[in-house]
């Protein structure tokens, strides 16, 4: 049963992400539940990682901009669809390897609700890491109307079945 182990008789624990040898290349992973972005999400965020850019949080200023009110952190949103992806996708990764191709393709507001999901491109055994693979997703960040806000692409070491960290902490 994907997403559990079983620990004991009748008796489940959740167990999130993928091993390496679950991944299919074409495969595609709509992930829930979105995030409705509100007005402290992005100035919390934005002031928090010091962008200075009034854009993110001077309604004044931004009602002058093209998009006549302020706009969503972009960082914030890269943060918040990366972790959208985790639970269907890293949960179980030894590492993240790099992004590649981000890509901003429309503006995000405060009241929209994002999704995300993500398409198997690639995947091959590690040469020099034994009982390890390389996997290449390509993510796009949704909004509520279906329109793309955001994509990328992403390189993750995972472990193969019976080699995650996981797998090694009893009660875990």
């Amino acid at each position: 049963m994907y997403g559990m182990k079983e620990v004991g008789p009748q008796r489940y624990r959740e167990s999130l992400g993928r091993y390496f040898e679950d991944f299919q290349i074409g495969d595609v992973y709509e992930h829930r539940p979105g995030r409705t972005i509100t007005e402290a999400d992005n100035s919390w965020f934005t002031l928090l990682t010091m962008n200075t850019h009034p854009l993110h949080f001077d309604a004044e200023y931004a009602k002058h901009s093209e998009f006549g009110k302020p706009l969503v952190n972009s960082t914030f949103t890269l943060a918040v669809v990366t972790g959208m992806t985790v639970s269907d996708t890293s949960q179980k990764a030894i590492a993240n390897l790099g992004w590649d191709g981000i890509k901003l393709t429309g503006p995000v507001f405060v009241g929209d609700t994002i999704y995300a999901e993500s398409e198997v491109l690639d995947k091959r055994e590690s040469k020099s890491r034994p009982n390890q693979g390389i996997v290449i997703i390509s993510t796009r960040g949704l909004k509520q109307d279906g329109s793309e806000f955001m994509s990328f692409t992403r390189n993750m070491l995972m472990p193969m079945r019976g080699h995650s960290v996981e797998d090694k902490v009893e009660n875990y």
